[in-house]
């Protein structure tokens, strides 16, 4: 297995983690407000974190720290909107609006990498966002404003994704994972304790849905992305998430009833083959060309 494949293999149980997530964080507001919910699972998460790795957590230099708090603050942006923005929406929607970050993602990519997509990522680019907008405008499903937050947090995710492909080879996966789970804990407390106040009852299901969202969806999943996904291209990894909302609207139908319709298996069809066509891209004649941009004329390069 190359490193490659290694790496985008791990970005798929990433994925398949992070799809559960939206039904667990739906079931768990039912016992806490959004902002308290982020920092609980955040808060602990650092503590786990300093508890298994804070030898090699420390020292941590002054330009990590910087850039590590950038990307951190990025991440908080990125949750607090969504956890905000899934009161007024449902669990499949906001997995669905999440994704459109894959058409964001290779936009800014060139904008502060200078680095051009395939031909291959921007057809997959275009089949999925056909088929995403199928998914998050159903008919009959009217567009609200947890669906403008959503969208909102899907271009931060974005800025997330690519910032943290530029500077993830700075650093220890293990410093950089610590330092924006800790910028998100931080954050969060402070808008808890300024904008929210403390809104929580203690429940069951709210406990298993704490210790779910924090060992397996933020602790795991957050140094998976930050170990592996430097071996991959921001936009190949960006075509890799969007298969979240599938498993999102899945877990949906079986725990919360959630129901997607005609037009929802339709675009959930054209992202898997979008996913596919950039994924194989790579190793196929013409789609494996890339646009060169210039002042004079468009190169196209193999």
């Amino acid at each position: 297995m190359t490193k490659k494949t290694k790496a985008e293999t791990a970005l798929l149980a990433t994925t398949l983690i992070w799809g559960s997530t939206f039904a667990v964080q739906k079931i768990g507001l039912h016992d806490i407000s959004p902002m308290m919910l982020v920092t609980c699972r955040f808060s602990v998460a650092v503590c786990v974190f300093l508890f298994l790795f804070w030898r090699r957590i420390f020292p941590i230099s002054v330009s990590a720290l910087v850039k590590g708090s950038i990307l951190g603050l990025f991440l908080f942006l990125g949750f607090i909107v969504q956890t905000i923005g899934l009161n007024y929406t449902t669990a499949s929607k906001s997995a669905f609006i999440t994704s459109m970050m894959v058409v964001f993602v290779p936009v800014l990519q060139f904008i502060v990498e200078k680095r051009s997509p395939t031909f291959g990522n921007i057809i997959g680019i275009a089949i999925v966002s056909i088929g995403l907008w199928l998914l998050t405008m159903p008919a009959g499903s009217a567009f609200t404003v947890g669906d403008a937050l959503t969208l909102l947090s899907s271009l931060l995710f974005a800025i997330y994704i690519v910032y943290l492909d530029v500077i993830s080879h700075e650093m220890t996966a293990i410093q950089l994972t610590f330092l924006q789970t800790a910028i998100t804990a931080l954050l969060s407390v402070l808008c808890v304790l300024v904008f929210e106040g403390v809104h929580l009852n203690a429940t069951t299901r709210l406990l298993a849905s704490l210790v779910y969202l924090t060992f397996f969806a933020t602790v795991l999943t957050t140094y998976i992305q930050t170990r592996f996904q430097k071996d991959t291209t921001p936009t190949r990894a960006a075509i890799i998430f969007t298969i979240e909302p599938l498993i999102a609207s899945i877990i949906a139908y079986l725990v919360l009833g959630e129901q997607l319709g005609g037009l929802g298996v339709l675009g959930g069809g054209l992202i898997v083959g979008g996913v596919l066509l950039s994924e194989v891209s790579d190793s196929l004649p013409f789609l494996n060309r890339t646009f060169e941009l210039s002042e004079q004329n468009i190169d196209v390069s193999p």
